[in-house]
């Protein structure tokens, strides 16, 4: 096996890594109009983030999960890069609900309530991207 198979195995295992996080994303995301909300409150969703990863209350784990979230959305490299429109900052938002589905889960949306920034129709919109339904707490 020469250099050049190497490289070729190399670059067709990531993009099949890349396609299959694509995938999930798809998979993962919002349906129907709740992507263009999450993306309508994800200033509130990233201090939400921010005072959820800093709680000591909160089990390790979720704490880890929302720090590496913090780092992946502070990082420039995306998985799909945000020139592309629409799906270029989507990607985003995608991940930010799936951390926040596990999130609620695992700390409960009252403690997500406890620290939510914003109005009471963005948490709204929150309890419907994790899955916790309408309806007023």
């Amino acid at each position: 096996m020469d250099v050049t198979d190497i490289v070729l195995a190399i670059v067709a295992a990531l993009a099949l890594t890349w396609l299959t996080l694509v995938a999930a994303l798809v998979f993962l995301r919002p349906r129907g109009g709740l992507l263009r909300e999450a993306l309508r409150v994800l200033p509130d969703v990233l201090r939400l983030i921010r005072r959820l990863a800093a709680d000591r209350d909160l089990p390790r784990g979720v704490r880890v999960r929302l720090g590496l979230l913090l780092v992946y959305l502070a990082v420039p490299i995306d998985l799909i890069p945000d020139f592309i429109p629409v799906l270029g900052y989507a990607d985003d938002a995608i991940v930010v609900v799936a951390v926040l589905r596990s999130v609620v889960r695992r700390a409960g949306l009252p403690a997500v309530r406890a620290h939510w920034p914003g109005t009471d129709d963005g948490f709204e919109v929150v309890r419907r991207l994790t899955g916790m339904g309408g309806g007023r707490p």
